[in-house]
């Protein structure tokens, strides 16, 4: 033992004990890896004609022919979801990078400047948050016209207010520790505090939110397709996709919503699980906790 406490800390044998969060976090990991790479390739192995039907193919079962059936205009289920998750994952990663880009330069603003400033911008956010997120996306992209541009715009700029009070909250109280005070008094300026010493406690946080917003993206989304405002119903997409399986339930065929409504549920809660546990790794707090 006293050999072993004399050795230096990186030459100690590291232990890694797996946890029921560690195997939850390697399945999502897994099983978002497999939903990036199969909807990237998808194109080239499963090639989908969007404007193809098949009028005497409509509503067949789940069959090894048809993995997941086949809607009222006879085309395949799981391919359409598959070309649907494609869509989903770019609106919600493009539209998280808007969203916290966006909140990050106005806390960041907020953070650093203060005063009247200050005051300001977190009243535009106060008054922002107290609309219905829905309801300013909805009224968003039918100022922009139905379009995937226009998705990701409404998601990107409804979705930044939580963001800008995290970097601001952080920035405010980074401002009163000893080594900030410490670069000012030294002659450091206001733009070399702020990328020295704020911005590099503030990205982690930055990174771990955008991260976080991924999923309600992704579903913000799939809204806005079902209520007929995201892309042309003819594309392929999660949200159109159960909007078209409604009038098949009232017949019976369950299955041109059930695949679609469970790619989004599992996508969503694997990038929940993974960011919930790339979160608690984070949190110095949290590791001195669980003992890691």
């Amino acid at each position: 033992m006293a050999d072993l406490a004399a050795r230096p800390r990186l030459l100690r044998p590291v232990r890694y004990r797996l946890r029921p969060g560690h195997i939850g976090a390697m399945t999502a990991g897994l099983i978002l890896v497999v939903a990036i790479v199969g909807s990237l390739l998808a194109p080239f192995v499963w090639p989908l004609d969007q404007s193809a039907v098949a009028l005497d193919q409509t509503r067949l079962a789940p069959s090894l022919t048809h993995l997941a059936g086949t809607d009222d205009l006879g085309r395949d289920v799981a391919q359409r979801a598959v070309y649907g998750l494609r869509v989903s994952l770019l609106v919600g990663a493009v539209a998280a990078l808007v969203a916290t880009v966006l909140g990050g330069l106005v806390g960041a603003i907020a953070g650093t400047i203060g005063g009247r400033v200050d005051r300001i911008l977190m009243r535009i956010v106060d008054t922002i948050a107290a609309m219905p997120h829905l309801l300013l996306g909805i009224f968003i992209v039918a100022m922009l016209r139905p379009s995937l541009g226009a998705v990701i715009a409404s998601i990107g700029l409804t979705h930044w207010l939580s963001t800008a009070r995290i970097v601001r909250s952080e920035l405010l109280s980074l401002r009163t520790r000893p080594f900030i005070d410490a670069a000012i008094n030294g002659g450091a300026s206001r733009s070399r505090v702020l990328t020295r010493h704020l911005l590099p406690h503030v990205l982690p946080r930055l990174a771990l939110a955008t991260t976080l917003m991924i999923p309600h993206a992704v579903w913000h989304e799939t809204a806005l397709s079902f209520l007929g405002l995201g892309l042309p119903p003819h594309l392929a997409s999660l949200g159109n996709m159960i909007n078209d399986g409604q009038g098949s339930l009232l017949t019976g065929a369950w299955w041109a919503s059930l695949a679609p409504g469970a790619v989004i549920v599992v996508v969503t809660l694997a990038i929940a699980v993974l960011a919930s546990h790339w979160r608690d790794r984070l949190d110095p707090r949290i590791r001195a906790e669980l003992h890691l």
